[in-house]
């Protein structure tokens, strides 16, 4: 079950398709090998990158049986949703299948810091003994949430284990949550997205590692291992990576992005993106490489 202690790389594992759109659940097998080999120390699933909302309730439960199925790390569940009704089933779904726990963000209707610790604190009544996530993101859900107020949500709930940092910028939202534990309050796991472009920033002021899906989790496996301990060496891994980090954080791009790496790593059989979404011109598609091929050079000179 999660807690407090997890740290490392928690992979946003991506939903592999097959070219018609169908789910390709051959492909969630490689997909986990892959993540595992390269260093995730845990998988989250079915979060705003995995095309959570294009799946029906029943290839959810099928994506989480497979995942949970084939991983020996612990899997983390996405099951935001407008009601509270559909958090809780697919919660509980999750947890018969083995998940670790479930991830929550904000609708974005919340507006004032009342309405924000009220709609958590609901979440974590409807989940029970559930351990969960709170997701951080505001530059999607558009709901700003100050270190004040997820003190109050950790404080009033203690079923949230952790929390996944997507703010930007954000660097000083982590230091003031680990100056709160300092200064005597539950600590707190927290693990960072963002396309991992300010992993090493985030892992010096304190944070547990990564939560997020970059095609190339050994790069986040390498920082936060190194980020402390030779911090020198972790720049020039980080620096060979950035430019590539940089490219499949387009919005709205970088999915497609992320599925056409992973399929040339072989991690997936096809870089579907499932409709509605974006595809890759040949122009980008030859971008890719050229950035691949020098992160490739970078890397090998070090």
């Amino acid at each position: 079950m999660l807690d407090e202690r997890a740290a490392g790389v928690f992979t946003i594992a991506a939903t592999p398709f097959l070219p018609d759109g169908a789910l390709d659940l051959e492909s969630v097998d490689t997909m986990v090998d892959f993540y595992v080999e390269r260093g995730a120390t845990g998988l989250t699933i079915l979060g705003i990158m995995g095309e959570a909302g294009k799946l029906s309730s029943e290839e959810s439960v099928a994506v989480i049986a497979r995942v949970t199925a084939r991983s020996d790390v612990p899997v983390i569940v996405g099951v935001s949703a407008p009601g509270l009704a559909a958090i809780r089933a697919l919660s509980l779904a999750a947890m018969e299948k083995g998940a670790a726990g479930v991830m929550v963000a904000p609708p974005g209707n919340l507006r004032t810091d009342d309405q924000i610790a009220s709609y958590f604190q609901n979440v974590a009544d409807v989940l029970g003994d559930v351990p969960w996530v709170l997701q951080d993101f505001p530059l999607v859900t558009g709901v700003q949430i100050t270190p004040k107020v997820l003190r109050r949500i950790f404080d009033a709930c203690p079923t949230c284990k952790m929390l996944k940092h997507e703010d930007w910028p954000g660097l000083e939202k982590i230091s003031a949550l680990r100056e709160q534990e300092a200064a005597g309050a539950r600590k707190i796991s927290i693990l960072c997205g963002n396309g991992g472009q300010f992993l090493l920033e985030e892992v010096r002021r304190g944070a547990d590692g990564a939560m997020t899906g970059f095609a190339y989790p050994e790069m986040m496996r390498d920082i936060t291992a190194l980020a402390h301990s030779d911090p020198d060496r972790a720049r020039d891994i980080f620096d060979a990576y950035l430019p590539l980090i940089r490219y499949e954080s387009q919005p709205g791009y970088g999915l497609a992005v992320r599925k056409y790496i992973l399929a040339k790593r072989g991690a997936i059989a096809h870089p579907t993106a499932r409709k509605p979404g974006p595809a890759l011109s040949e122009a980008a598609i030859a971008e890719i490489e050229t950035l691949i091929a020098r992160q490739e050079a970078r890397l090998s000179a070090l």
